[in-house]
């Protein structure tokens, strides 16, 4: 049985992710929607989500979605992959508002390769979802589809190395195999990569294509807002506010460090900040 709110066109959307790298979905919106508010929760108390169970990762997102809900979001935006595959449907299927998950360009890449080999970056926990297991049988035909778990790229964004020998050690690794096999495409399976996505850029060579999805998922909110009657008209000044589970003075760091503008962040909310992840594990089983 879905919730239904008052959903008014000069209300925010709520965007969430286990982190900061949906702040690379925000910046689309906020491109193609100059006119929105906008509300950004990052569980970073629980990142990365890669390495949870479905379930933890599921009430963790329909934890944070209600927070949003509470602040007033008209639409939710789940702008994190692993998140999407454990649990956008289980908002859908809560809330009668747009809910608007994120979905690796399969599809793109298979139709625009020259070589016929497309590889897929993405967190262990995407890698191995059912969800992306779906994708590649539903798109990839006669095209080889290589699916790379890259475990400590998201950390690696959080620590804003974004480009260091680290991390360039991290991306040889994962992309050796792929570009070995004649890749042409690389997808960004996870809203952190498109930070790396200079570096990424640069390792692969100027004759492979990278493909994110954010301009994709800011299209399709706009659709379903439009459709809903739900878009702003522009007549008040759009605000953005930014929340997190954790302590909130190095995420405003890191956050503003990633955006290119200095913001501030607040704590999400005291129920949300205070759960540790043993109890999310419980009442995680207990739901399932």
């Amino acid at each position: 049985m879905s919730i239904d709110a008052e959903l008014m066109p000069g209300s925010p959307i709520g965007i969430m992710d286990s982190g900061a790298g949906g702040l690379s979905v925000l910046q689309q919106i906020k491109a193609l929607l100059p006119h929105e508010s906008l509300l950004y929760a990052a569980d970073s108390a629980h990142l990365p989500y890669g390495d949870k169970t479905p379930a933890f990762v599921r009430q963790r997102v329909n934890t944070v979605a209600a927070a949003l809900v509470e602040l007033g979001a008209k639409a939710l935006v789940v702008a994190c992959n692993t998140a999407t595959a454990a649990a956008v449907e289980s908002l859908r299927e809560r809330y009668a508002m747009p809910v608007v998950g994120m979905e690796p360009g399969v599809k793109p890449a298979v139709q625009g390769s020259r070589s016929g080999v497309v590889g897929i970056l993405a967190t262990a926990g995407m890698a191995g979802s059912s969800r992306m297991t779906e994708l590649v049988q539903r798109f990839a035909g006669e095209r080889q589809v290589i699916v790379r778990a890259c475990p400590g790229l998201v950390e690696q964004v959080e620590r804003q190395a974004l480009d260091t020998p680290e991390t360039t050690r991290l991306l040889q690794q994962y992309l050796a195999p792929v570009l070995e096999v004649g890749a042409d495409t690389v997808v960004l399976g996870c809203t952190h990569y498109p930070f790396l996505r200079p570096l990424i850029e640069r390792l692969s060579g100027p004759g492979v294509r990278v493909i994110d999805t954010g301009e994709a998922v800011a299209r399709r909110l706009h659709h379903l807002l439009q459709q809903g009657g739900l878009l702003n008209s522009g007549a008040a000044e759009p605000q953005m506010r930014f929340y997190t589970t954790a302590a909130t003075r190095p995420q405003a760091e890191l956050f503003s460090r990633l955006l290119g503008s200095t913001v501030e962040v607040e704590p999400l909310s005291a129920r949300v900040f205070n759960q540790s992840p043993e109890e999310l594990s419980d009442e995680s089983q207990a739901t399932t």
